[in-house]
């Protein structure tokens, strides 16, 4: 199973999400190709409703705690309640920035 079918499955169980999307961003980073290690997420659910934002990133730090130990070096999360997400317009998750260091750096 991949990584991010992992993240997948422990944010699905865990937040019964109304939108979950997954992107991993690697290819964007100095790595190995196939490395899965940067991952962006943008999870919807009510279960964030009464949460602050370090709150949500929180738990989603501890749902994911063994991709965190075994390889997963970044992740961006967007943890947003449905209304946070409708005022949004219902969209996707903010672009990522290019990566800045390693082979990567432009300057």
């Amino acid at each position: 199973m991949t990584r991010k079918a992992r993240i997948e499955q422990a944010l699905s169980e865990s937040l019964t999400p109304m939108h979950l999307e997954i992107t991993d961003e690697s290819h964007m980073h100095s790595v190995p190709e196939g490395a899965e290690s940067h991952f962006k997420v943008l999870v919807v659910s009510d279960a964030f409703a009464g949460a602050t934002r370090i709150g949500r990133h929180r738990r989603i730090n501890t749902l994911l705690r063994d991709e965190l130990a075994s390889g997963l070096h970044a992740l961006s999360i967007h943890a947003w309640t449905p209304d946070e997400w409708f005022e949004q317009g219902g969209g996707a998750a903010p672009e990522s920035p290019q990566c800045m260091g390693g082979s990567k750096a432009t300057g």
